[in-house]
């Protein structure tokens, strides 16, 4: 049955059935690609139903079209619900939608880069592309008048990748002193000044939202479109997402306070996402896995090996999906689906939100639909079934204590 999941995953065989038969003999728990795949069918066999679909008399691309039809309902559903018109309106709901994600009440503090010091960062390393576009001959005058934030969200759409690369090398003489604990922001970018330079970022992407992990800032990018189909069930999801994200970093930062090289893996994590800091029976673990099992503990046991620099509020965690599902009720339908498709093919059809919310905005076709957050998500729970064997998180935490810093790649 791991060949199913392979396929699904998209994954490298037999390289990939060997790590899940090693996983298996470590936890003591065989079978376990077998239940996943099993609960996996089920609930696609479910949700055809629902979509008012013969699970077992369906074309894949009548299932594809009918989770885009669900998507189109509940995206203009969405929309009403935070005061929207014109679901497709991008310059109306844009605001509405960041006015909805600041109101919902959820955790927000990160430890993240002192203002101060990304300041003198850019003060001692002027980005010389971000200062002609603004009309700048001074730094000091720079950074006295721009958003800080808006600047840093710049740097990687307008600075060369020479420049990039040497400004990212500044990471490494960073200090756990350099940082401290505020809220994440959201930040609407200003279409006039950044509108040019953001384009290419948001065509090649799908979408218009980024995010400093360092800085705890998520950016709104400016877009000329005037009209997209999807943007509330796009853009919300994702803004839910990246607070996710720069917390799970946050958390991940924190617990490196106490390495001899802390500079060192700041950069790395930032330039190439070297975030994996555990091997579980000789596949890497990324501590997205580890932050999301030890997350979802609410009352229970939390490891000593997190104090006293990472407590349990820190590794909060709660998928991005299920804070719409309190917005709006209607949206419960892909409660749980994160992680299901169906392979139909070479590619899998995502019932993911996220993946089917974008497939609907980008107006892709059946042959060119998307499943990346599916893979993602598939991989997570893999593993995190695993770990809650308590041997396999014993080792997990054993590594932790022992300065072990993996790449993230899962070498199966």
């Amino acid at each position: 049955m791991s060949n199913y999941l392979a396929d699904l995953l998209g994954a490298t065989e037999p390289l990939f059935s060997m790590a899940v038969k090693q996983l298996e003999t470590a936890s003591g728990l065989p079978g376990a690609d077998v239940r996943l795949i099993a609960e996996i069918v089920g609930k696609i066999h479910l949700k055809s139903k629902e979509l008012g679909l013969d699970p077992n008399d369906t074309t894949g691309e009548e299932l594809y079209h009918a989770l885009i039809s669900k998507v189109r309902l509940h995206d203009e559903h969405l929309a009403k619900q935070i005061g929207g018109k014109d679901p497709s309106d991008v310059q109306a709901m844009l605001p509405l939608i960041k006015k909805a994600v600041d109101a919902y009440e959820m955790p927000r503090s990160a430890w993240v880069l002192k203002r101060s010091v990304a300041k003198r960062m850019l003060h001692d390393m002027p980005p010389p592309s971000i200062m002609k576009h603004l009309g700048y001959s001074s730094i000091d005058s720079m950074l006295k008048r721009e958003n800080l934030f808006e600047v840093y969200g710049a740097l990687r759409f307008a600075e060369t990748p020479a420049w990039l690369v040497k400004f990212d090398k500044t990471y490494k003489s960073l200090t756990p002193s350099d940082f401290e604990t505020r809220d994440i922001e959201i930040l609407q970018m200003d279409k006039k000044r950044w509108g040019d330079i953001a384009e290419d970022f948001v065509r090649k992407k799908r979408h218009n939202i980024t995010h400093l992990k360092e800085l705890g800032v998520i950016l709104m990018l400016p877009t000329n479109l005037e009209k997209l189909p999807g943007i509330t069930l796009t853009a919300m999801p994702l803004l839910f997402h990246y607070v996710n994200e720069i917390r799970l970093y946050s958390s991940f930062f924190k617990l490196q306070q106490v390495k001899p090289h802390f500079g060192k893996i700041i950069a790395e994590t930032l330039v190439a996402d070297i975030g994996s800091a555990a091997v579980m029976a000789g596949s890497h673990v990324h501590w997205r896995v580890i932050q999301r099992y030890y997350g979802k503990l609410k009352h229970e046991y939390h490891p000593e090996i997190f104090e006293p620099h990472v407590q349990p509020e820190d590794l909060h965690w709660r998928k991005a999906e299920e804070y719409l599902y309190d917005i709006d009720p209607e949206l419960g339908f892909w409660r749980d689906l994160d992680y299901v498709a169906l392979l139909a093919g070479k590619n899998p059809i995502s019932f993911n939100l996220l993946d089917c919310s974008m497939s609907y905005s980008t107006g892709a076709n059946y042959d060119q639909r998307l499943f990346f957050h599916m893979r993602e998500s598939l991989w997570n729970e893999l593993f995190i079934r695993y770990m809650g064997q308590a041997n396999l998180a014993s080792q997990v935490l054993k590594q932790l204590d022992n300065n072990m810093i993996a790449p993230e790649r899962l070498t199966v």
